[in-house]
């Protein structure tokens, strides 16, 4: 499982003294960021090859806080995938120090064309690169966001 260690700052605290919402999607980002960096993917192949990943829809699941500066693991997981690579449902995992699990990420997404604005299939080297991840108990074969000149 990819896993990083990362804590929660000053800026991810909320009102009541804990790890607000927003701070679990950025920590999540953040992972996967790192993720498809060590795996022959930084910001510049994304830019040299006018793609990028977009989520249409993250879903939060709370379970136990997390205070100030507590050093906090991440997991990251494919929970699915088109078999194109098209579409993904990555699983992000957040514990605390005591091993209790803080909350879980769940985020739909796909590859964004940044040139034509439209969902494409990543190239062959970024969908080995997803395939590396390992795959949550509940894994989903999603259909291709790819429409044909039939549909």
């Amino acid at each position: 499982m990819y896993t990083k260690t990362l804590y929660a700052g000053w800026a991810d605290m909320d009102f009541n003294s804990h790890m607000k919402n927003t701070a679990y999607l950025d920590k999540s980002a953040d992972v996967r960021q790192m993720f498809l960096m060590e795996n022959g993917f930084p910001m510049e192949e994304f830019v040299r090859l006018r793609i990028g990943p977009v989520v249409m829809k993250d879903e939060v699941e709370y379970f136990s806080e997390v205070g100030l500066q507590q050093k906090i693991t991440v997991t990251y997981a494919l929970a699915g995938h088109a078999p194109d690579g098209s579409r993904f449902l990555l699983r992000h995992e957040i514990f605390r120090p005591d091993g209790k699990l803080s909350a879980r990420v769940t985020s739909t997404g796909g590859w964004l064309n940044l040139a034509e604005r439209k969902l494409m299939a990543p190239p062959p080297a970024l969908l080995s690169a997803m395939n590396l991840l390992e795959k949550t108990s509940d894994f989903v074969v999603l259909p291709s966001s790819i429409k044909t000149r039939a549909q």
